[in-house]
């Protein structure tokens, strides 16, 4: 049994007993727990957006790579009747060369784009994770309080708690 396991042994135990202390720490961790939950899942749900985010942005880029090819033959297309006196020829594949030119501005705007929302997602999720850490090791320490019987161990825990929530929160300031 590992020692995270045997520390959630003991304060369950001791959360069995009759000790007011004791049931406060064992009221505080399950409410932890949950924060824990919730920010796990958020954490979770970022890296996810982020990774689509990060497949969208390189699908436009594939496509923009395809766009240019296309304007790149409809140029070599373009000289080539242009060097043989076609000049109807010579003008419909210069008319497709700017429309792929103006193609391909509009397909690197959007794949810039996404990108962008992916760099914001990574951060996001990066907070949610330095967040989690914190309310883990506030679970950890609130075990330590319940077989201690410390009360500065159990605001300690609080305190990583709180810690681990606020950074978590912060992803509300991440543009």
């Amino acid at each position: 049994m590992s020692t995270s396991e045997e520390l959630h042994e003991h304060a369950e135990h001791a959360a069995h007993s009759n000790e007011p202390f004791n049931k406060r720490v064992a009221a505080t961790m399950a409410i932890i727990a949950a924060v824990l939950a919730v920010v796990g899942v958020l954490g979770q749900v970022s890296v996810t957006e982020e990774l689509l985010l990060q497949q969208k942005a390189s699908d436009q880029w594939a496509y923009y790579q395809a766009k240019s090819i296309r304007r790149y033959e409809s140029e070599v297309a373009r000289d080539l009747f242009g060097a043989l006196k076609q000049s109807d020829s010579s003008q419909t594949y210069q008319k497709n060369a700017d429309r792929y030119r103006d193609d391909q501005a509009e397909i690197q705007k959007k794949a810039g784009e996404l990108e962008a929302e992916s760099r914001t997602s990574g951060r996001r999720a990066q907070r949610y994770h330095f967040g989690e850490v914190f309310i883990e090791i506030a679970i950890v320490l609130a075990s330590l309080a319940i077989l201690a019987h410390r009360e500065a161990i159990y605001w300690l825990a609080v305190l990583s708690a709180a810690l681990g929530s606020a950074i978590a929160l912060s992803v509300l300031l991440v543009h």
